[in-house]
């Protein structure tokens, strides 16, 4: 099936209301704010779609996340945490573990300074650990699931 850009935005629709439910309903609580398997959908997105889409995907799904789950304080750090990560995850090549470091960066460290700038460090301390391990489990789980999809096709 030849894609047309508008197959790709419906697909990448799809995907930013998946990662939005798989953010809202399988989250665990944490003393500022919660964890999500948002970034499963982000890495998916952007391994097998790229780097635009992979931002697309990541800061609109974070967004609606914290507005849905009731910490809209957190909106707009995910919209840029999230889009930013899925944005250098989508690095092709030569450049993609680059792009795979960046996106780890990208997420757990903007969300260790938007928690230092509303709690302070000593909030912002405990969430890097369990940020970080978000991360790579959204990253394991959106490589096979795209190498998964890519051998079907």
């Amino acid at each position: 099936m030849k894609q047309t850009k508008t197959t790709k935005i419906a697909l990448v629709s799809l995907l930013t209301a998946l990662s939005v439910v798989l953010g809202y309903f399988l989250k665990i609580p944490t003393p500022t704010g919660i964890l999500t398997l948002l970034d499963a959908g982000v890495f998916f997105t952007a391994f097998y779609f790229g780097s635009r889409e992979g931002a697309v995907v990541g800061g609109l799904a974070g967004f609606l996340i914290d507005l849905l789950s009731g910490y809209p304080q957190w909106m707009f750090f995910s919209l840029v945490n999230h889009g930013l990560q899925g944005f250098f995850a989508g690095f092709k090549g030569k450049t993609q573990w680059l792009g795979l470091i960046l996106a780890t960066i990208a997420m757990v460290g903007g969300y260790a300074l938007g928690s230092t700038l509303m709690n302070g460090w000593a909030a912002a301390l405990p969430e890097i650990l369990p940020n970080f391990m978000q991360n790579i489990v959204g990253m394991v789980v959106g490589f096979v699931l795209s190498k998964s999809i890519k051998k079907i096709k």
